[in-house]
């Protein structure tokens, strides 16, 4: 259960920060500043999350990109400024979170312990641990759901015991989410005594030992709360686009003035309620009342992040294909060069690597550049496993979030909730349709930069002469396409066709064995039809 408690009180509180980093509606926050003498503010540098990998493909730690951990850090620099406003301070300690929340417990005389709930696997592992610590020793926790607009838990025993895996079936359970509180404080409960507990400030990405790491481009998006609620006011000033606001429509080669609210970062590191943002397109929504209605709108948005996260907490093994059940079970390639090239924007498709580019730079794209990518990655036309995606996206994204990354992966694969295989994102033709010039390619790919206008979505298609002019040699200066993309993705649909006949036969018990059978089968396939393919051309020749 997300809320817990115990019968022992203490004069102190302990207001453990992880998500929900903000003052604005935070039940945990609000309770732990209850009834007591002293509150301790804690935010934990967990190394799991923050030490530096020097093995990984980007700067970062294992789990993170530099661009996220950076993110983080201006967000709690943000929390420790608002907090210091009404009296207090964010304590800072390093290490493993288990064994410092049990130290600080233990040295503060805490009563009281409050944090957020949290659905994500890591947190479930360790708040069961930490609960169980606090029973024994008398310490009431406090752990309100905050995250979402909804607890999980309760959708998930409305239907049955199972989470709903339509999106309307999600809603008409879901019915409206609690309101925000309205909490203003003047002053918190000042810190008590430290104890032996090693305090730091908010440390800097150089602190972390990112000495000399250097982003090409840091991220244009400033993490922090007060940013947060800056973002949200520029938007709800233009109410028309709020109430108007459709997806999937809009542009996603829009980069100097993104197509969309780019409030996604912010909801993930819950700089900022979703339950205020829901509340304040209510807001809007009663002054215009002729607007778009979920799905698409904005709203609608919103209870998309709250489907993923109940089909996530609800789904084991949501986050692979093996003993997933609501996962379709595809015989995906296992070809690192192929991942690589698209990882490190070498695919020779200007569209693709453009997006690539962009994401590794500022650690977010718009939502149908995602799309672009990860329908081009798996099903489209490298056939590459959405696992392998889904690991990148997961380091290099500021907003990567574990429900709705995998969700999103899942459905952009056609491997859980969207199945149409056969409707595919067009590396060459899709992003011409909202910027026939080139612009976004031109200006994450500087390389491509002098290609003409015919040429910049297929650059290979340029005469000799016209790629030397362009500064641009193809195969040298810019890649050669991985694939032929009209042989590939029909190649991709067959496939898809052969693994949703197998799933549909053996009504989803597909076993390894079955997979290894059915991989071995394609690639014969694949072979003979290579085979034929290049007799024609040798007889034609």
């Amino acid at each position: 259960m997300p809320l817990t408690a115990s019968m022992g009180f203490g004069s102190s509180s302990l207001m453990w920060f992880r998500k929900g980093i903000r003052i604005h509606d935070n039940p945990a926050l609000e309770y732990a500043s209850q009834s007591c003498s002293h509150l301790y503010p804690l935010f934990i540098i967990d190394p799991h999350y923050m030490k530096p990998d020097p093995n990984a493909f980007s700067p970062g730690s294992s789990r993170a990109g530099l661009n996220r951990i950076n993110f983080l850090l201006q967000s709690l620099n943000d929390l420790d400024i608002n907090i210091k406003k009404i009296g207090s301070r964010l304590l800072i300690v390093k290490g493993d979170p288990y064994e410092v929340l049990i130290r600080c417990l233990k040295q503060w005389n805490i009563g009281k312990l409050c944090f957020e709930y949290d659905t994500d696997p890591y947190y479930q592992a360790l708040d069961i641990k930490i609960k169980d610590y606090a029973l024994k020793t008398g310490i009431e926790v406090f752990s309100p759901v905050s995250h979402t607009l909804f607890n999980p838990t309760d959708i998930i025993q409305k239907n049955g015991g199972k989470p709903p895996l339509s999106y309307q079936s999600f809603v008409k359970l879901a019915g409206e989410p609690p309101s925000p509180l309205s909490t203003r404080y003047s002053s918190l409960p000042p810190v008590g005594h430290l104890g032996n507990c090693d305090i730091s400030e908010v440390p800097t990405i150089k602190d972390l030992g990112y000495g000399d790491a250097k982003l090409e481009e840091f991220s244009p998006f400033k993490g922090g709360e007060s940013e947060a609620l800056k973002r949200l006011e520029e938007c709800m000033k233009d109410k028309n686009w709020v109430a108007n606001f459709e997806k999937p429509k809009g542009n996603p080669s829009a980069f100097l003035k993104p197509a969309t609210t780019i409030l996604s970062p912010y909801l993930k590191f819950g700089c900022l309620s979703s339950r205020y943002f829901y509340q304040r397109i209510q807001d809007v929504y009663k002054i215009l009342p002729k607007h778009t209605s979920p799905p698409v709108s904005l709203l609608g948005q919103l209870l998309w992040r709250d489907f993923f996260y109940t089909a996530a907490f609800g789904t084991p093994n949501f986050d692979r294909m093996k003993g997933n059940r609501i996962c379709k079970q595809i015989p995906w390639k296992d070809d690192d060069k192929l991942l690589e090239a698209w990882r490190d924007a070498k695919t020779g498709f200007p569209w693709i690597d453009a997006i690539m580019v962009q994401l590794r730079q500022w650690g977010w794209m718009h939502h149908l550049a995602r799309h672009s990518v990860a329908c081009f990655l798996t099903r489209g036309d490298l056939f590459v496993h959405w696992e392998k995606g889904r690991d990148v996206f997961d380091r290099l994204l500021i907003d990567s979030d574990w429900a709705i990354n995998n969700g999103n992966w899942m459905w952009l694969s056609c491997s859980s909730f969207f199945y149409q295989y056969n409707r595919i994102y067009s590396p060459t033709t899709f992003g011409k349709k909202y910027d026939p010039n080139g612009d976004y390619i031109r200006h994450f790919l500087p390389v491509l930069k002098d290609m003409p206008k015919a040429y910049i979505y297929e650059p290979w298609t340029a005469p000799p002469s016209i790629q030397a002019k362009a500064n641009c040699i193809i195969g040298k200066d810019y890649p050669m396409p991985v694939v032929s993309h009209d042989s590939a993705s029909k190649e991709c649909k067959r496939k898809m066709g052969e693994a949703y006949a197998l799933n549909k036969t053996l009504n989803g018990l597909v076993s390894e064995d079955d997979l290894k059978n059915l991989r071995r089968k394609l690639d014969e396939g694949e072979d003979q039809r290579t085979k034929a393919k290049r007799s024609r051309q040798l007889l034609i020749g």
